[in-house]
């Protein structure tokens, strides 16, 4: 059964299996996707500039340029979503290809049903970037233009990533409340991230290491100890020069 909000969206499928390649596109098909193919990192980067896809699958494992070398490519011009493949469960594995940008991964092996539902999750999450709240000037160093989806910090803009900039909206549109990690992965990710509570914490350091003068002792993006995480009350200035040993640290 399709659906039909994503229908005829772009999928670039790049993986050096054929037969792996053939089964992915044929479950996405039968929801609707379009797939194109490629069996190499510089074969995916070449559709990558012609097809301009809505998503790409990336294998790990790719001859001439691996998947990690390819999302780096990537990422250095486009913002376009990137879900990795890969057969290794190495917890290291997974989190350097959050750090240089995926989206999500997928270990193999994976049913048709978990990946289809990652890919339609992913695409949720990074189409429904549209929401307008205009600038916020949340002190004389930070300021957040939700129309323009542009973040300045010391007068200079800061270039967020698609799921960096949809958790900082979630937090801001929140702010001087406590976001709980379930909260924010069903908001930021999706309900099927219920059990990952790992893309929080890390995300959550990115935007530090962005936003923060001191990302060690954050005071805009707070931490609330086994319960969430809570953006600096924007109707409270003092709170904002406050910093909180026991609920800003990591």
């Amino acid at each position: 059964m399709t659906d039909d909000t994503f229908a005829n969206k772009k999928i670039l499928v790049a993986d050096d299996e054929e037969r792996i390649v053939r089964f992915i596109r044929l479950n996405l098909e039968q929801d609707g996707f379009q797939v194109v193919e490629a069996f190499s990192g510089r074969q995916a980067l070449d559709k990558l500039r012609q097809t301009l896809p809505d998503l790409i699958i990336l294998d790990v494992m790719l001859p001439d340029l691996d998947g990690f070398e390819v999302l780096r490519m990537v990422r250095e011009n486009h913002d376009v979503p990137v879900i990795m493949l890969t057969a290794k469960t190495e917890e290291d594995d997974r989190v350097r290809g959050l750090e240089l940008g995926a989206d999500d991964y997928v270990t193999k092996p994976f049913s048709p049903r978990e990946l289809v539902s990652r890919v339609r999750a992913v695409l949720r999450r990074t189409e429904g970037q549209r929401e307008s709240e205009g600038i916020i000037e949340v002190d004389d160093r930070l300021k957040i233009d939700f129309d323009r989806r542009q973040v300045w910090v010391e007068g200079k803009l800061v270039k967020l990533r698609p799921t960096e900039y949809r958790l900082l909206y979630h937090l801001v549109q929140n702010a001087g409340w406590v976001v709980t990690h379930d909260q924010i992965l069903a908001k930021v990710w999706g309900y099927e991230y219920r059990d990952e509570p790992h893309y929080v914490r890390l995300y959550v350091n990115y935007l530090r290491e962005k936003l923060e003068t001191d990302p060690a002792n954050p005071k805009y993006i707070l931490t609330e100890r086994g319960v969430g995480y809570r953006f600096v009350d924007l109707k409270k200035p003092e709170e904002k020069a406050a910093k909180p040993a026991a609920k800003s640290k990591k």
